[in-house]
């Protein structure tokens, strides 16, 4: 979208208001669309709009909910009516009334029971999660690739800009692939409605498939199903002992928004003289030393210009947005919540968000995404040990750190730097050897690619030894591990020239397909390798709490060869890797402080028992696991 259009249609949404002024009031919509009786906090606050909404004069009467301020705004098409719900409210269907003069609206708006089923359940280093794009995920109901009505009516597998129809009941129907791969959560990027159009990006006209576009926070995509399909899916996952994640983005909003065509009032975004865009930086935020204007660029600078950036400085603003997240969670039973572009948004915000969700959902997990290239600053967005001005009460993160520290060492595998250090397995040490600064390194999201990022395979040159290497460092070391769809059949590709090219779909997941991954039979020797390496070492972390919630200990690398251990009360793993190019022998000595009074080991990943483990004899370019016994 150029920028010449995106000034159209702001100032479009300027002057709604001035052409619907003379339209007889009325309610058209009600956010949120429902609340619930029984939450800890009491108190809710209504968006209520449509023509000269915030023109009528409110009364509710209902057992159990007062109203206890009515607010208008700049546009006469919204009223904000704060409500207080008492303990002893039932559920039911409240009466919102709105008079002017002699004519009187009626808007009937629902009190529901708090879902009883699991939500909130949270995900831990005993979790291994699965991030899948819904639309090239698998294709369950063609029926909804395409929606006439909508902004982007497109659905074209053959143009990798365009949708290509995944949705929600084809990821169900592979709920049992997943299953069978060790996989305990399944994240999918947004599943919200997306009603945008076409955007004009580096000369090719594409979609929203990815979902960063929220065009009306209380809808389903119907493109993915719609909320029948969401909840049914959520549903299907809990049966089968997934947990689902959340994929949550409070920074922006898609350019076709509802409120954004007709804007409250003019401090609902970040508003600029001129278009401003972010900067993409994060150093100005925790710089001691940093400009004002910087540190403005950062945070209320746009994304891009068709994703308006959201002013949570703005109470309404900031009530709609932890509303939404609320509703979420007690609608869908969603256990976990991932934030997009965590770094930009206001945190204090953030915090007050983090704290809402926390106080009705303790175990609830939220990790967000802060795409930053040091320890410090990443220890900034979570509850940390430094003294920074201000604190993040942020439970996890996405580590971007160690996956760089990962990728780095695994392309230097095999050598050495000028001053002699190891290349390679040091990068990891390094990494992991700073999480002093973290209140809870454990409750970091660990990865090795993702939607933005070249795949993982591809990362490492295709060597299927260095592929392995890293799967089992981060299926193995501290954090909450996430794989990429696709990893483990080897799907590969870089983003360069577009994003399209690490988003390619699941083959399998449409009738047409002509092979179909997601069976054994339909994989090549090489793929279902590839797909037993990770079911193995999934499916071992899920029954061995050393894994899933012990202690990590690293020894310093030395001659390419580095190990670490995991370990609790009920027993002790070790990782030793050798990252040169050669077989070679680690004698166990250096290690006694955590193999002492062991004498024999087993290999998690062939199965073999090690009857004396004094010297490992490890292959090049090989990490293996090593169940520990006496």
């Amino acid at each position: 979208m150029s920028k010449t259009l995106f000034y159209r249609l702001l100032l479009a949404a300027l002057l709604l208001p001035l052409w619907a002024a003379a339209q007889a009031p009325a309610i058209t919509r009600v956010n949120p669309t429902n609340w619930f009786v029984g939450m800890k906090n009491p108190n809710v606050q209504l968006l209520v709009y449509g023509p000269n909404a915030g023109t009528l004069t409110y009364t509710i009467t209902y057992p159990g909910v007062k109203l206890t301020k009515a607010s208008t705004v700049e546009n006469p098409n919204y009223a904000f009516l704060d409500l207080t719900i008492a303990a002893t409210a039932k559920p039911g269907k409240v009466s919102i009334v709105g008079k002017k003069g002699a004519q009187t609206v009626t808007r009937t708006w629902e009190l529901l029971l708090r879902n009883p089923a699991a939500k909130g359940q949270g995900v831990t280093q005993a979790d291994f999660i699965y991030l899948a794009m819904p639309d090239r995920f698998a294709n369950g109901d063609p029926n909804n690739d395409k929606v006439a009505s909508m902004a982007d009516p497109n659905a074209d597998r053959t143009n990798p800009f365009y949708r290509h129809g995944g949705d929600l009941q084809g990821a169900a129907q592979r709920i049992g692939y997943l299953k069978d791969l060790g996989v305990t959560a399944v994240w999918f990027t947004p599943v919200l409605e997306n009603d945008q159009p076409l955007t004009n990006e580096g000369g090719a006209m594409r979609s929203a498939y990815h979902g960063y576009g929220f065009t009306d926070h209380y809808q389903i995509d119907r493109r993915l199903g719609g909320n029948a399909a969401y909840k049914s899916y959520v549903q299907q996952a809990h049966a089968a002992g997934l947990k689902v994640v959340q994929d949550a983005v409070y920074n922006h909003v898609g350019i076709n928004h509802w409120f954004v065509r007709d804007l409250p009032m003019k401090s609902w975004l970040h508003q600029w003289p001129t278009y401003t865009n972010t900067s993409y930086r994060q150093q100005p935020i925790t710089d001691p030393h940093s400009a004002y204007i910087d540190r403005k660029v950062t945070l209320d600078g746009w994304f891009v210009p068709f994703l308006p950036d959201l002013n949570q400085q703005n109470p309404y603003v900031a009530n709609f947005l932890i509303q939404h997240a609320l509703w979420s969670v007690e609608t869908f039973g969603v256990d976990a919540w991932r934030i997009d572009t965590y770094m930009y948004n206001d945190q204090p915000f953030m915090n007050r968000c983090n704290a809402a969700l926390l106080q009705e959902y303790p175990k609830i997990h939220i990790f967000g995404e802060s795409a930053v290239n040091n320890v410090v600053d990443q220890a900034y967005y979570v509850r940390n040990k430094v003294a920074f001005p201000f604190k993040s009460n942020q439970p996890g993160g996405l580590d971007f750190v160690v996956e760089n520290a990962m990728l780095a060492g695994l392309r230097e595998v095999g050598g050495k730097d000028a001053t002699g250090w190891d290349n390679g397995t040091q990068r990891l040490y390094q990494a992991l050897a700073q999480d002093g600064l973290y209140v809870a390194p454990e409750k970091l999201v660990t990865f090795l690619d993702n939607h933005d990022h070249n795949r993982f395979l591809s990362e490492v040159g295709e060597d299927i030894s260095k592929f392995k290497m890293g799967l089992t460092w981060l299926l193995t070391t501290r954090g909450i591990p996430s794989m990429y769809y696709g990893t483990e059949i080897l799907m590969k590709n870089y983003k360069d020239p577009s994003d399209a090219e690490v988003r390619r779909d699941f083959p399998g997941g449409w009738p047409e397909d002509k092979e179909n991954k997601f069976t054994a039979a339909g994989r090549n020797a090489a793929e279902n390798d590839a797909f037993n390496f990770v079911r193995t070492l999934a499916t071992y972390r899920k029954t061995h709490p050393a894994l899933s919630s012990g202690k990590l200990m690293q020894y310093l690398p030395e001659n390419g060869l580095y190990a670490y251990f995991r370990y609790d009360a009920t027993g002790t793993v070790m990782v030793a890797t050798n990252s040169t190019d050669k077989p070679a022998t680690l004698p166990t000595a250096r290690f006694s402080e955590r193999m002492k009074g062991f004498t024999k080991a087993r290999n998690v990943l062939t199965g073999e028992t090690l009857s004396d483990i004094k010297t490992l004899q490890l292959p090049a370019k090989t990490a293996v696991v090593l169940e520990l016994m006496k």
